[in-house]
């Protein structure tokens, strides 16, 4: 079984990858197992654009980044070994912490935050939430 002491360090580093952008963004919530950010921009159906978090997990610790899953562009230069780590198309576990790994996340969740800023970028994300749909 997994060292618990050992996720809680991985959740707190984690989670200091995250902590520079709340200031321009939201809190959805902050507590010793989860910390989530959602951005200042609405979607088409009225809930905000959610930027990313971290959960304490029984297996392991997940790092949730929404920008790699709705940019192709994030992805590319991603490394064999972070790629590894994805489950899903925006999420990352890890049992420990990995220092490489976590400054590779740090320049995604940079990049991802530059990008989720930008007006054009999250006019076109709304867009395509609901194609189809009349205005």
């Amino acid at each position: 079984m997994p060292d618990k002491n050992n996720f809680e360090e991985v959740f707190r580093t984690l989670k200091a990858i995250l902590k520079p952008y709340e200031k321009k963004m939201v809190v959805l919530q902050d507590t010793n197992s989860a910390y989530m950010l959602n951005t200042r921009h609405m979607m088409k159906n009225k809930q905000p654009l959610y930027f990313g978090g971290v959960r304490l997990g029984k297996a392991y610790v997940s790092f949730y980044l929404m920008s790699v899953y709705v940019s192709v562009a994030e992805m590319k230069g991603m490394s064999p070994e972070l790629r590894k780590r994805m489950q899903g198309k925006s999420c990352f576990n890890f049992k420990a912490v990995d220092e490489e790994l976590f400054r590779e996340l740090a320049a995604l969740t940079k990049s991802g935050a530059d990008r989720f800023n930008d007006e054009k970028f999250v006019d076109t994300l709304r867009e395509m939430q609901t194609p189809g749909r009349k205005k």
